[in-house]
């Protein structure tokens, strides 16, 4: 009797063990999934991009980055070694994506499509302007507004002196922009049907927008 009592407890003994490397196997994976997050970068600028516009630059942390991405607490140290950092990234990015959205555009094109990013996207769009991040000290922020200018200056490269139309189209768009995010014009976009529709209007309204 006693030879089959230990080989019962064998057993027992050797699924305990499996049981218990399954589930090492499985915490395992799960940590792999946390540190190795495909595109880490991207997958936290995502995230932080929507806490951005949800709570603000003053609610916007890595830790909360990092759980809204599904990652460790500690992962986004790896692309970003502070929240300023973070913040420059996502003001960076957003250049890139308002450069690609005006590119190969109409002057007045550009125009709606400058505004329309400015209210789809009103924290990040402030953040990009002004907040806590200074251009002089951040090259990679600086190089994406320039190239956003530069966009601005080809697509006046027709005309005489097109540095200076950019200047005035980006200083136009720019303010009508800032304008709407105040609170601005609410009774004129209401009369006109929707901010679209209204800022179409303005930009129709100004001689620049009409060369092309």
């Amino acid at each position: 009797m006693g030879v089959p009592n230990t080989l019962s407890d064998s057993r027992r003994y050797l699924w305990r063990q499996l049981a218990q490397w399954h589930y090492r196997l499985s915490e395992a994976k799960c940590s792999m999934k946390t540190y190795h997050h495909g595109d880490l970068a991207a997958a936290l600028l995502r995230a932080a991009s929507a806490l951005l516009e949800k709570e603000g630059v003053s609610g916007l942390s890595l830790r909360e980055a990092a759980r809204r991405a599904g990652v460790s607490h500690n992962a986004p140290y790896r692309h970003f070694p502070d929240r300023d950092a973070l913040l420059t990234a996502l003001a960076a990015e957003g250049f890139e994506i308002l450069t690609s959205e005006m590119r190969g555009q109409t002057s007045r094109a550009m125009g709606e499509a400058y505004v329309r990013f400015a209210v789809d996207n009103p924290q990040r769009f402030r953040l990009m302007f002004g907040g806590p991040l200074s251009i002089e000290k951040h090259a990679a922020l600086r190089n994406a507004g320039q190239a956003a200018y530069q966009t601005l200056v080809d697509a006046f490269n027709e005309i005489p002196h097109p540095e200076r139309a950019a200047a005035a189209a980006w200083s136009l768009m720019h303010g009508l922009a800032q304008l709407l995010l105040d609170g601005h014009f609410s009774g004129a976009v209401a009369k006109a049907g929707g901010p679209e529709i209204f800022v179409r209007e303005v930009l129709s309204a100004v001689r620049f927008a009409l060369t092309r």
